[in-house]
């Protein structure tokens, strides 16, 4: 049957006999046989024919690009065909197709608690193939689906074990927001890792959808603001007193005016307000004195 056997770890690769050779033969009986039936009368011996070449139409089989055959014989595992073409194998053969093409699978959205406790709904998009057909035919019930329940368990492992950004865990150098390379490639590792065991390559693994779960998406994104509007304010402050104190050593310098501890007090009051006002400032004509 085999013409060249190669065994990588569980899987054995065969490469069986040329099918168009024996398709040749099942033409021939054909023809004897329906020559028997109409022109010898000798029934018993088209009857033969017949049942040879419904033989060799059973063990033809024909192997698409990036398709492969596994081959078992009375429980028994004889083999993987990953050659493309048309073969003749054992009729007697049970010739099960696993598909060798890349599949891509995108989770549905799943809710799940980030490290912080947080509920959040998160999905990814997963890229695999089928590496090792024994494996995939003998290790697990059925492999797609096993993909598939075992890339939730991992995302849901993933979020659960990082938070959903540095808000509340301000010590955190990876977040599922903002750290995408590395929880990518964590991910991948994640699943390669789970469905190994069915002969499966992940070719890429990364995150399609990332949000808070509607019963605290607005409360967060308020907060997020909050936190944004402080953090501006922040920096206003500072750079406000910056200037500030610029001015001041500029008009000491320079002698341009001479400020008693009063006079210093007002003019600091009058640029904080004017730098750090989230509005256009409304000048002020003073005619008197600060004294008057």
């Amino acid at each position: 049957m085999k013409k060249e056997v190669v065994e990588t770890g569980l899987e054995k690769r065969v490469k069986p006999l040329n099918g168009y050779g024996m398709l040749m033969i099942s033409i021939l009986t054909l023809a004897g046989s329906i020559f028997h039936y109409t022109q010898t009368g000798w029934e018993w011996l088209g009857g033969v024919l017949t049942f040879l070449t419904l033989v060799c139409w059973a063990g033809l089989i024909v192997v698409d690009p990036n398709n492969s055959r596994v081959l078992i014989l009375f429980g028994s595992y004889k083999g993987s065909v990953k050659h493309n073409g048309f073969f003749f194998v054992n009729p007697l053969m049970i010739k099960k197709k696993i598909s060798l093409r890349a599949r891509n699978m995108e989770t549905q959205p799943i809710k799940v608690n980030d490290k912080m406790g947080n509920p959040i709904m998160i999905a990814a998009v997963l890229v695999w193939k089928v590496e090792d057909t024994y494996r995939a035919a003998f290790e697990v019930e059925r492999y797609e689906e096993f993909v598939k329940a075992q890339s939730e368990s991992a995302i849901r492992q993933l979020a659960g074990s990082y938070s959903y950004d540095n808000i509340e865990d301000e010590s955190a150098t990876i977040t599922l927001r903002s750290s995408h390379e590395e929880v990518n490639h964590l991910l991948e590792k994640e699943i390669a890792e789970r469905l190994a065991i069915a002969g499966i390559v992940v070719i890429e693994a990364r995150i399609s959808h990332l949000a808070y779960a509607a019963e605290i998406a607005g409360a967060m994104l308020q907060r997020q603001q909050a936190t944004a509007v402080v953090a501006a304010r922040q920096k206003i402050v500072e750079g406000a007193v910056g200037m500030v104190d610029m001015a001041l050593k500029e008009l000491s310098e320079k002698e341009i005016l001479h400020l008693d501890d009063e006079r210093k007090a007002a003019m600091v009051s009058n640029l904080m307000v004017v730098l750090c006002s989230d509005k256009n400032p409304t000048p002020v004509v003073n005619t008197g004195t600060l004294y008057a």
